[in-house]
């Protein structure tokens, strides 16, 4: 299972967002939303029994399946929730309270996955127990950073050995 923030992760972290035009990017020119969606389909092309939870606030403002369609088709289809969960916590504590790797982390405990992996660009919040299975990403060039590149690859192999 990888659990996937966006912002950071798929695209550069400083995404605004504006009532009548939605999220958009604040950054310099290079930059585009989803720039790196591509590349993690391409990543997880190997391994199909990979599931994808979503575990960025883009789940919040425009609940899971709207922020799937923001993905290409290929990681669409692996999209079977997001980390916040209206029963077990509110929309206050997800946005402001809980740090990013506690929900994950409740969220593993919830889906006792065998095997997971958590992309994100802040390393707040991320209990001892997630050791291994957290790859901090570049909040400006993402997943498409060399090392974390690497990183996601050699991950995803050992991932692979822990499901069989």
């Amino acid at each position: 299972m990888l659990y996937l923030d966006f912002d950071g992760v798929m695209h550069h972290e400083n995404v605004l967002w504006h009532p009548k035009k939605g999220a958009y990017l604040h950054v310099p020119p290079g930059y585009e939303l989803f720039q790196h969606a591509s590349l993690l389909a391409e990543l997880l092309e190997p391994f199909p029994e990979v599931q994808i939870v979503l575990s960025t606030s883009w789940a919040l403002q425009y609940g899971v399946t709207g922020a799937a369609k923001r993905l290409p088709e290929a990681l669409q289809r692996r999209v079977i929730g997001g980390t916040f969960h209206s029963r077990h916590m509110s929309r206050s504590e997800f946005q402001y309270d809980k740090p990013r790797g506690l929900q994950v982390y409740e969220d593993v405990l919830r889906r006792r996955p065998r095997a997971w992996l958590a992309l994100d660009d802040t390393n707040e919040g991320w209990p001892p127990e997630a050791a291994g299975r957290f790859i901090q990403t570049d909040e400006n060039e993402g997943i498409s950073d060399p090392e974390v590149l690497f990183e996601i690859k050699e991950k995803l192999l050992e991932m692979a050995g822990e499901q069989h």
